[in-house]
Formats: C-alpha cells, sequence, structure tokens
C-alpha cells in the first residue's frame, strides 16, 4: 500500500474494527486505538526519514480519479509544507490514545471518534485535492463536537459545545464558499491543489477576483484558527473538552486553516494577499498582545493554557504576513512547534483534573513535591511557551521576526515584547502558584505517573520539542523549498531574495 495512504487508512480501519466489536471489550477498544495510532506513527517517522530535504516539488505522491467530470480525485503527496505536518498528525495522535485511559464511561464510542478524528486529520494534511482536504477536515471535526458534549467537564460544558459548534461550523462553510468561489474562477475544472496553482501562475486572476474571494478564506480559515477577534470559542472550549480531543483538537486540527491558506490563499491570490498583509499583520498583534493579556488575568490554569495556544497563532499569523521567504519557513516550524506544545501542555493539565478534580490554580501549590515528573513536563512546557532556546517554540518564533522586521519594524517589536514579556508573565506565575510555595493537606495523597507506560506520551511530545529545537535543520532543510516557491508566487523572486538572504542562510 502506498505510504501516505497506509498512514492515512490505519486509523480509520481501527475505527471500522471498533465499531464491529461488541460494547464489552473495552480493553481491546484501547489496545486498537493504540496498535492502529502507532503504525500511523512509525509510517510517519518513515516518510519523514525518507523525505528528501532541499528537494522541491511533491514527494510519495499518488493519484487515481475519483469524479472525473467534477476534477475531483484522491491525490496525495507531501513537500516541505506538509510533511512535517503529518509527522505532528501522528505523535499527537498516539499521544492522545495513549491519554485516553481517563474514559471509564462509553468507551467504544470514545475511541471510535478518537480514531476517525484522528484519521481525518492525518487525510486532510496529506490530500492534495482540495474536495478531499476539505472532507477530511470535516470528517475530523465533527467527533469534536460530540466528543466535548458527550465526555466534556465542567459546568459550562453544553455552553462551550454549542459556542465551539457555532463558530466552526460557520467559519468552514465561509471556508467552503472560498473554496468553491476559487474553482469557479479558475475555470481549470480541477481541485487539484498542484494544477491549480501551475493554472494560477501561468494565467492569474483578475484582481478584483483576487480580492473577492481573499476575504472569504481568510475569515473562514481564521476562525477554525482563533484569529482574533474570532478567538473566544477556543479557550472555552479547551477547557472543557476531554484531554485527548484538547490535545488533538488545539495541537493539530487548529492547523487546518493556517495549513490552507499557506498552500492555497496565498500561491493562488497574491494581489490579494500582499494587499491583506498590513491587516494580518494587526490581527496578528491582538492575538500575541491581547490574548497574551487576557492569559495573565486566567485562574484556571486549562483557561490560561487555552489563551496562550490562541497568543501563539499570531506568531504564525505574522509569519504569513510578513511574505518573505524566512517568514513563512518560520510560520511552519511555529506550527509544529506548538502542535507539540499544547497537546504537551494539555496532557499535562489533563493529568492534573484527574488527580485533584479541579484546575484553579488558587487552589493549588506546592505539588512539585508530590509530582515531580509531571510537574517537571510542567514547568518544561511553559518554558517552550516562552520560547526558550532550546525547544522549537524559539527557532519558528526568532524566524518569524526575521522574517517581518523588513519594513514592520514596529510591529515586530511590539510581538517581541508581547511574546517575551508578557507571556513570561502569566507562564512563570503559573509554574509559582501552582508548582511551588507550601502544598495543601488535601493534596497528600496524589500520586505522580507510576510507570513508563503513563509517562510516553508526555516523553513523546517533549522530545519532539527538544529535537527540534536543538536541530531545527531537520525541519527548515525540508521546508525551505516549498516555502521559496510560495514566497515567490506571491511577491516574485526579487523581493524574496531581498528580503531572506541573510537570514535564510541561518536557517540552514
Amino acid at each position: 500500500m502506498e505510504s501516505l495512504t497506509f498512514i492515512v487508512l490505519c486509523p480509520l480501519i481501527g475505527a471500522a474494527l471498533i465499531a464491529l466489536t461488541p460494547r464489552n471489550y473495552n480493553v481491546l477498544f484501547r489496545l486498537v486505538a493504540l496498535g492502529t495510532t502507532f503504525l500511523s506513527l512509525v509510517g510517519a517517522v518513515r516518510l519523514f526519514v525518507a523525505f528528501t530535504p532541499g528537494a522541491a516539488g511533491m514527494q510519495f505522491e499518488y493519484s487515481t480519479p475519483w469524479v472525473t467530470s467534477l476534477g475531483i480525485a484522491y491525490h496525495v503527496g507531501v513537500d516541505g509544507l506538509n510533511v512535517a505536518l503529518v509527522l505532528l498528525a501522528a505523535v499527537v495522535g498516539f499521544a492522545a490514545a495513549c491519554a485516553a485511559h481517563e474514559i471509564t464511561e462509553r468507551q467504544k464510542e470514545f475511541y471510535l471518534l478518537l480514531l476517525v478524528m484522528t484519521g481525518g486529520i492525518l487525510g486532510a494534511f496529506a490530500s492534495l485535492d482540495v474536495f478531499f482536504f476539505y472532507f477530511f477536515h470535516e470528517l475530523a471535526l465533527v467527533p469534536t463536537f460530540i466528543m466535548i458534549g458527550v465526555w466534556g467537564r465542567g459546568e459550562r460544558r453544553n455552553y462551550a459545545t454549542f459556542n465551539l459548534t457555532i463558530y466552526l461550523s460557520l467559519g468552514a462553510l465561509i471556508a467552503l464558499i472560498g473554496l468553491i468561489a476559487l474553482y469557479v474562477a479558475t475555470g481549470a475544472r480541477t481541485f487539484d491543489m498542484v494544477e491549480l496553482a501551475r493554472q494560477a501562475a501561468a494565467h492569474p486572476l483578475p484582481v478584483a477576483t483576487q480580492r473577492a474571494i481573499f476575504p472569504l478564506l481568510l475569515v473562514g480559515f481564521g476562525i477554525l484558527v482563533s484569529l482574533w477577534p474570532f478567538h473566544t470559542w477556543a479557550p472555552l472550549g479547551y477547557g472543557a473538552a476531554p484531554t485527548s480531543t484538547a490535545m488533538l483538537h488545539a495541537g493539530v486540527l487548529k492547523k487546518f486553516g493556517l495549513y490552507g491558506l499557506i498552500r492555497l490563499a496565498l500561491p493562488l491570490l497574491p494581489e490579494a494577499t500582499r494587499h491583506a498583509a498590513p491587516l494580518i499583520m494587526i490581527l496578528a498583534l491582538g492575538n500575541l498582545l491581547y490574548c497574551g493579556l487576557v492569559a495573565m488575568r486566567q485562574g484556571n490554569l486549562n483557561q490560561l493554557i487555552g489563551y496562550s495556544s490562541v497568543a501563539h497563532m499570531g506568531f504564525v499569523f505574522l509569519g504569513i504576513a510578513s511574505l518573505s521567504f524566512i517568514g513563512i519557513t518560520g510560520a511552519v516550524v511555529v506550527m509544529v512547534a506548538h502542535g507539540l506544545l499544547a497537546a504537551l501542555a494539555f496532557a499535562a493539565s489533563g493529568y492534573l483534573q484527574r488527580e485533584l478534580g479541579t484546575l484553579e490554580m488558587a487552589q493549588m501549590g506546592g505539588l512539585l513535591r508530590k509530582l515531580p515528573f509531571i510537574g517537571t513536563v510542567l514547568v518544561l512546557a511553559m518554558f517552550a511557551g516562552c520560547g526558550l532556546p532550546g525547544f522549537a517554540n524559539f527557532v519558528g518564533e526568532v524566524m518569524v521576526l526575521f522574517g517581518a522586521w523588513h519594513g514592520h519594524a514596529v510591529i515586530v517589536v511590539t510581538a517581541a515584547w508581547a511574546a517575551l514579556i508578557v507571556g513570561a508573565v502569566y507562564m512563570l506565575r503559573a509554574i509559582r502558584v501552582v508548582l511551588h510555595g507550601p502544598l495543601r493537606e488535601r493534596w497528600a495523597g496524589i500520586a505522580d505517573a507510576p510507570h513508563l507506560w503513563r509517562k510516553l506520551p508526555f516523553l513523546l511530545l517533549l522530545a519532539g520539542l527538544l529535537i527540534f529545537g536543538c536541530f531545527p535543520g531537520l525541519l527548515t532543510n525540508r521546508i525551505q523549498p516549498a516555502a521559496l516557491a510560495v514566497a515567490r508566487a506571491v511577491v516574485g523572486p526579487p523581493s524574496v531574495v531581498a528580503a531572506s538572504a541573510v537570514p535564510g542562510e541561518g536557517a540552514r
């Protein structure tokens, strides 16, 4: 079987097996989920290692027609923009399956939805056909609503479910309208992303058409990504979600909109992208600064992590709006780094929720004495969120700031201040309040992660942050050719060279 198809189908086949298994085989449900997500992880690691760095164009490509009259085909492949995202989805999918042991009721349905969600995410990032790209996203999105509504937590669970459902459904609908408009406007009668990019390069769309379609994609994908001011669904939804669901959605599925903008909107609508770039930078500052300041006011650990996650999306939008080679490269690095960080942080908060029964930081304190492993994981996750060198987040954020510096110095300085000062304040405050100080008597009996199997998802995610942070070339060397192609499509070769000649060499 073709490599990418194998990676995508493993979780979906697991979901089918669970659907056919009698309800009382709870252990088997978990084994199937762990086994199939592990196979996807192994396949994704092999794919990432076998991917040829520095090579332009698609690799591991496979295509077969489906609805020829509409130009729809099952077309998968990877280049620098999505090879690391496929790996990210597989890593977080396996870690989420490991963390799902907290579910004790209706396990069959939960594991089935978890595997459908994982398969949908993998399919969305592997697809090079717009139809399947959107289809797989919806396949992953629908289980999110159900899992929060049925297995969610907190008094505002139902409100969070409806809020998230309305926002994300609206965003997906607006994005769909934009994608259909793009398909019609090109006149190519194909949903193939590679062919659409080729058509746009040879026959650019009229400026008026571009400026009519681009806002639909920006708003639609922006809502899915929690672009300020369309962000309010995210912290509330993640706070109510089961741990595994929050890990998958915040860590991976939310990157769908960002990937869609980089893959489709930038190269196909270059004039509209250049026109909207200043606005995108201002909105990115809304994520970085406003959401960071709101995070400082949070007393609930999950809400703090949620607002921090939304704030970090500002770096990706800033890199996209820089329209430079190094900025776009940094944006993709931040997407991968944030995915690992968000999954790690929500896994740690989920463990605390199970042990303590609360995530109100005012009721915590001194937990590092009783939870040396989980406490250390949380400290490292907070450090990564501060952009500390040695973590992958630092690499991506620095590249974004370098990429956006030319012509946008004031915005870059403000963004750096928001990230370094505001981010450090709420992250370090959380470490102090939750882990240090006197230990309350009520927490004297809590237990740390008992054995390697419980520690595995944390170690896996943390290893990814450190490996890509200490050896960033593993990511950047693979991303650069595709990022350069996108930047050239938007602003042309002379501007790209001028904006990225020095930093680009440093990224290598």
